[in-house]
């Protein structure tokens, strides 16, 4: 199926005083205001002030990533480095002017016609909200048809979240290269897929947090993300994703593919690793999944 579907009890803190610090909070902290205190605060500037700070600092929320898509494409042979040119010509602005993070894009170095992206979005009704406007604006529509003509299935999308409140991607002092811009120097990007018996249980996710990303570390791993599946129900049906499965995902980055394949064989080699393996194990329906990605010349991660 191609997107031709798409239209397109701890002590209390202590009570803080300073108003303008209050009112930059985010909505889910923000002091509700007596009219009469708002009043004096408007005559102080004070609430002015504060309003025209968080709206600086609204887009910041777009770096959020409650929620992030995996995409896995299959093209028609020799189709796939005209879809990285019509995605990254037109759809990243696009799409990031709609609210979400485009993350990334990769070619699979194992599979010569799958093109794999990643996305993020705030929260779930800010997914739908920036879907519909995205695959309703005139971004999409003008482009649709030569990108769809590329794709065989679109529809190998995981629905995923941060596997814990450090598991996400980190972006500081990431920059975009501009469409313009030479093909720079990126390294290799692998992501590693547990698909497991049920969603992932506190236990499993502790092992992550103590055991696995720590080893992959001293194997010479860096750790990207770890990600797990997010259950809420696809409020945007008219991009399907798969239903029903529970996986554990974790990126990691290495200089280039020697440098992936001496990872390789020191895990190989590694007691720990045996021993971390079998525990693993414990938890999956099978053999993980290893893809490997190579960004592509405008991908934020590299």
């Amino acid at each position: 199926m191609t997107m031709d579907t798409v239209y397109g009890a701890a002590q209390a803190a202590p009570t803080d005083y300073n108003w303008l610090r209050l009112l930059r909070r985010s909505d889910r902290r923000r002091l509700r205001i007596r009219p009469a205190i708002a009043y004096i605060l408007r005559a102080l500037g004070l609430l002015a002030a504060a309003g025209s700070s968080a709206q600086a600092a609204a887009p910041a929320a777009i770096d959020d990533q409650a929620v992030i898509e995996l995409r896995q494409y299959t093209l028609h042979p020799g189709q796939r480095d005209t879809l990285i040119e019509i995605f990254e010509q037109n759809f990243i602005e696009g799409q990031e002017q709609a609210g979400m993070r485009v993350l990334g894009q990769f070619r699979d170095l194992d599979k010569p016609d799958r093109f794999v992206w990643l996305r993020s979005f705030p929260s779930m009704p800010a997914r739908k909200a920036s879907l519909e406007a995205f695959y309703s604006g005139p971004v999409w529509q003008a482009h649709r048809e030569a990108a769809n003509a590329t794709m065989i299935d679109s529809d190998n999308v995981l629905l995923l979240r941060p596997a814990h409140e450090q598991a996400g991607f980190r972006l500081d002092g990431l920059g975009r290269p501009a469409n313009d811009a030479a093909t720079g120097k990126a390294g290799l990007i692998v992501a590693t897929l547990w698909h497991l018996q049920e969603p992932a249980t506190p236990a499993l996710l502790k092992l992550l947090r103590t055991r696995l990303e720590p080893q992959l570390r001293a194997d010479g791993a860096t750790v990207l993300a770890s990600l797990t599946s997010e259950s809420s129900p696809n409020t945007f049906p008219k991009l399907p994703i798969r239903l029903g499965e529970n996986v554990l995902i974790v990126f990691t980055a290495f200089d280039d593919a020697k440098a992936h394949a001496d990872f390789a064989a020191r895990q190989a080699a590694s007691a720990d690793w045996q021993e971390l393996d079998k525990r693993l194990h414990a938890y999956l329906k099978g053999e993980p999944e290893i893809v490997r990605l190579a960004p592509t010349r405008r991908s934020l991660l590299r």
